[in-house]
């Protein structure tokens, strides 16, 4: 993310280790970044800048949509790198 503007530069990128085997969960993967974007792009929408705030919501939006789909909790670690 920007540092001045808050705006995405590239991303978001998803890492999984021991949770789903990403080449036959391509699709999860594929619909998770979709969800993470969209909720980025109400981040950027609303003004919200604080990195805090921003890991905390995306973490319990994923962590839902991660449990519906799967129903599994796997532990979720945003990663947000400011440039």
């Amino acid at each position: 993310m920007d540092a001045n503007s808050g705006e995405v530069i590239s991303g978001p990128d998803v890492i999984s280790r021991g949770f789903v085997y990403v080449k036959e969960s391509e699709n999860l993967m594929e619909e998770i970044k979709q969800l993470l974007r969209q909720e980025i792009a109400k981040f950027e929408q609303k003004n919200i800048t604080d990195w805090t705030t921003i890991k905390a919501l995306l973490r319990d939006e994923l962590k839902a949509y991660i449990h519906k789909k799967t129903k599994r909790d796997p532990m979720i670690l945003p990663i947000i790198m400011e440039v």
